[in-house]
Order: structure tokens, then sequence, then C-alpha cells
């Protein structure tokens, strides 16, 4: 499958509070993660696809919290797609704080500047394959904030641009 290209995506939540009627609990906190099995699955409904590694943090936390969001990265944004793929890294609020990002309308979740597209989604459903989740999300928005560079590619275990 490492001949396979595929696009590069951040996909991001935000971890409720751990006691959201406790005004002085820790509050929410960003979490991310690098996809490179994303895709379409319907136009209409809008559907896309992520699969994560069964048990990660972010199988956990959207297993808990229906709404999620997706950023298109560009090939400008190959650093944003190593820090968040790193494995035993730093908190991920360390990981968000010199990125730039706003926050999606629906779902709180970081939204990444300068990526090609994004994407807000609620999970429709969640689908065990082998050693991965499969959660297929209602498109609640979609957005292109940047026409600007092409797509970062994965391709041999490498990022890659094209052309």
């Amino acid at each position: 499958m490492s001949r396979l290209a595929s696009g590069v995506v951040l996909v991001t939540a935000q971890e409720p509070p751990l006691d959201p009627d406790d005004p002085s609990a820790p509050g929410s906190e960003d979490v991310g993660m690098t996809a490179t099995a994303f895709m379409s699955v319907s136009l209409d409904p809008p559907l896309v696809l992520v699969s994560l590694r069964e048990g990660s943090r972010m199988d956990e936390l959207l297993d808990e919290q229906p709404l999620w969001a997706v950023s298109v990265l560009s090939e400008s944004q190959r650093h944003i797609a190593g820090r968040f793929a790193m494995k035993g890294r730093v908190s991920d609020r360390l990981l968000f704080a010199d990125i730039p990002y706003t926050r999606g309308e629906y779902t709180g979740a970081p939204l990444v500047g300068g990526a090609l597209a994004v994407l807000e989604c609620r999970t429709e459903q969640r689908v065990r394959a082998g050693d991965h989740t499969l959660v297929i999300g209602r498109v609640l928005t979609a957005r292109v904030p940047s026409a600007e560079g092409g797509p970062l590619t994965y391709f041999r275990g490498r990022y890659r641009q094209l052309g």
C-alpha cells in the first residue's frame, strides 16, 4: 500500500472539559492527528471517512465526541503533518502553539490556516475494521480558504509534492 499516493490531512477535535459543571475543572483541550486514510464517501448526503488506529487517542475521543474537523494540508505544511504524526509526542497543546488556526463554527475544533480546504463533520457511523476504526462523518461545512500551492501527498513512506 506504500505505492498508493495519498493526500495528507489533519484531523482535529476539541476534547470536552473533564467536568463541564465544575468551573474550576481543567478546560477543554484541542487534539490533532495526521491522517492519510481519508476520503469522500458520498455527495448526497455529503459524507467523508477517516481511518483511525483502534485505541489511539483520536479513536477514543471520537467515540465520545461526535464533532470533528479536517484540514487538507498544502505542500507547504509538511511540518504540521510531521508534528502531529510523531510517536511519543508532547502534549497537543504545545503542538498547536505556533500554528495559525481558527475555530470551527459548529465543532469548535481547530481549522488550520493556509489549508487547501477545511471541513467540519459530525460522526454518523463507526465501523470496526481489523486494527482500525472507520469513522464516517457528515460534512456540516466545507470551505476552500486557500487556493495557493498544491496538496501535500504521502508516497512510499515519505511526504511528497506533486510535480
